[in-house]
């Protein structure tokens, strides 16, 4: 690839560019974005080359990588398609995929659209918190395969090898219910602790100075910025809901067994809990 925009110059649009640069992908990376400290610090940090307006990136680049929350992702996409050739590539990288994908289904340029989702994030934002060694071992997913011309997704297939990621293939409706379980109750769940303990610990000196490692690796996520999940959420509302009612069922067992002093369930509600351990140890 020659020239790449990217959408949107945060951490994850922010890692790619500085990978693909890297691994000589491409020779030079148009970035576009409204926040224009975040384009002042992607230009310093070399992680883009040239700031542009969004006809302009689009119109000249051969992939245009759209990573900017999914709200407005849904929202850009079509707009990304009207200005494209048939010879372009659009990607996103949204944690949601069946609204994006739903959102141009009968656009005339559908087919130059790979909808993909880089299983991997942290609680930081910005291009300062950019790395290029960010995606190495992790999981690429791409939905809806058939729905994209075989160059389009040859071409995100090399971005995802470049990025020293591996590829699986789903459907855009399956990933969102995985995703809900594996990674969005994950946030959830992180917010509301960091909100039960913000509430009933009123001294900030006591988290800081009893707060184990253990506590701060689960609250981790309560971190990340709401711009980012509040789009998250509502795209993907059913889902969530669902594995957020099965959790509320998971931590109602522990209450009852707490309540009524069956530690013989409760050994067994943590037994049974510690097969994830052979799951996430393969």
């Amino acid at each position: 690839m020659k020239k790449i925009s990217i959408i949107g110059t945060g951490l994850i649009g922010g890692s790619i560019a500085l990978k693909l640069r890297d691994k000589k992908f491409t020779d030079f990376v148009y970035g576009i974005d409204q926040d224009e400290a975040h384009l002042n610090k992607a230009l310093e940090l070399n992680i883009i080359d040239e700031t542009a307006d969004l006809e302009t990136g689009v119109k000249n680049s051969d992939l245009i990588i759209i990573a900017i929350p999914v709200d407005s992702a849904r929202k850009i996409l079509p707009s990304v398609l009207d200005l494209i050739n048939e010879k372009q590539t659009v990607m996103d990288v949204g944690s949601t995929k069946s609204g994006i994908v739903d959102s141009i289904k009968d656009h005339p340029n559908r087919k130059r659209f790979v909808a993909f989702h880089p299983m991997w994030g942290t609680e930081n934002s910005g291009p300062k918190s950019a790395t290029k060694e960010s995606f190495a071992g992790k999981a690429a997913v791409i939905c809806n395969r058939e729905d994209s011309d075989t160059d389009a997704l040859a071409i995100v297939e090399k971005v995802i090898e470049n990025l020293e990621m591996h590829p699986i293939y789903m459907n855009a409706n399956a990933h969102d219910v995985h995703t809900a379980y594996i990674s969005h109750i994950s946030h959830i769940t992180s917010y509301a602790l960091a909100n039960t303990v913000l509430e009933k610990e009123r001294e900030e000196d006591t988290i800081f100075q009893l707060a184990s490692s253990g506590f701060s690796s689960t609250v981790r996520l309560a971190k990340s910025h709401p711009e980012m999940w509040v789009p998250i959420f509502r795209q993907n509302k059913e889902n969530v809901l669902d594995v957020l009612n099965e959790h509320i069922t998971q931590l109602r067992k522990f209450k009852s067994a707490l309540e009524k002093e069956n530690f013989e369930y409760l050994e067994e509600l943590i037994t049974n809990a510690n097969k994830i351990r052979g799951i996430l140890d393969k």
